[in-house]
């Protein structure tokens, strides 16, 4: 079996992953099984992954607008500040 370290794992090379044989060895379709198994999880992380990278980036662009819209926008009141409400 092939591990390249430093990359991410896909799910593709979960599927066709190959180890050696030994006499007495492990039962080879649990062994498959498992393996496709380990693959749908993965790939359906890496789904859930992307999805909420472009939210986040969604996200911080309705920021970003947000902001530029709102940088003249000043409360110039001076005998208020952020905390009086809690002043005793």
């Amino acid at each position: 079996m092939i591990y390249v370290t430093g990359e991410r794992l896909q799910p593709h090379q979960v599927r066709v992953a190959a180890f050696d044989t030994r006499w007495r060895g492990l039962d080879p379709d649990q062994v498959h099984a498992y393996i496709n198994q380990l693959a749908d999880e993965l790939d359906r992380l890496h789904r859930e992954l992307t999805t909420s990278n472009t939210e986040a980036e969604r996200i911080r662009q309705a920021l970003r607008q947000w902001q530029a819209s709102h940088t003249g926008c000043r409360f110039t009141d001076p005998d208020w500040s952020p905390n009086s409400q809690w002043q005793p």
